[in-house]
């Protein structure tokens, strides 16, 4: 990933259908509330990489956090732990399953300022913007990466971060070759999008952005993500 989208050349691959978006997104809603049950069996796996992750995005008391692909919300606790009860998060996730058991969450702990919404990541919009963004397991599974990654620039203000965990087949090396099995696997268990590419988007929606770790091999990374300050 590069560092300064003002030194590459944007480029644009032809978009998919509406039918093909919607396919995309009705399969999503199946396959997440099928795992919506299941998912605290491996939301443990991730938690060091998220948490290393949402450091990064330096959060204050009475931020305003948008986070996309909440899932369970297994990262509202902290998140809320940072920005404070003065500070608001508003989560979206396109399955019913895995809202419900978010909502569940938030009312066990009585948090008044995290709200979760069932949208289209690509197409909600927002009536107020937000100082950060988070994305953990959730970009590479969406109909649209690059309009995804738009909605939520376009949701920040000037100066703000987005931190992204997610995963890919290996970047290189010899477990390369077991690669179109990792891509049926993720095709299957999570509805990975294989015909876009998270990082070659982040990189031409926004200002900044930098591949700041990586893990299992490179397959599992972490982006951080940038706009510029207002001029």
């Amino acid at each position: 990933m590069v560092t300064d989208r003002r030194d590459r050349t944007p480029t644009a691959d032809p978009p998919a259908t509406d039918d093909d978006h919607a396919d995309h997104l009705e399969r999503s809603r199946t396959v997440w509330d099928r795992w919506s049950d299941w998912y605290g069996m491996s939301e443990k796996d991730f938690e060091p990489i998220r948490e290393a992750a949402i450091d990064r995005l330096d959060l204050q008391r009475g931020d305003r956090v948008l986070e996309i692909g909440c899932g369970p919300g297994v990262n509202f606790e902290r998140v809320r732990r940072d920005i404070g009860a003065e500070g608001e998060l508003v989560a979206v996730d396109y399955s019913p399953g895995m809202l419900e058991n978010a909502r569940e969450r938030i009312e066990a702990h009585g948090w008044e300022n995290v709200r979760v919404l069932r949208a289209d990541a690509t197409t909600v919009e927002f009536d107020e913007p937000f100082d950060a963004a988070l994305a953990t397991l959730s970009l590479s599974v969406m109909p649209d990466v690059r309009r995804a990654a738009e909605t939520v620039s376009q949701s920040l203000v000037p100066g703000a971060r987005l931190a992204v965990v997610d995963v890919r087949p290996f970047p290189s090396g010899p477990a390369r070759v077991l690669n179109p099995f990792v891509r049926r696997f993720l095709r299957w268990y999570a509805n990975w999008n294989p015909d876009d590419d998270v990082a070659e988007s982040l990189d031409d929606v926004f200002d900044t952005c930098e591949l700041v770790d990586t893990h299992f091999l490179g397959t599992a990374y972490t982006a951080v993500c940038g706009k510029r300050d207002a001029a």
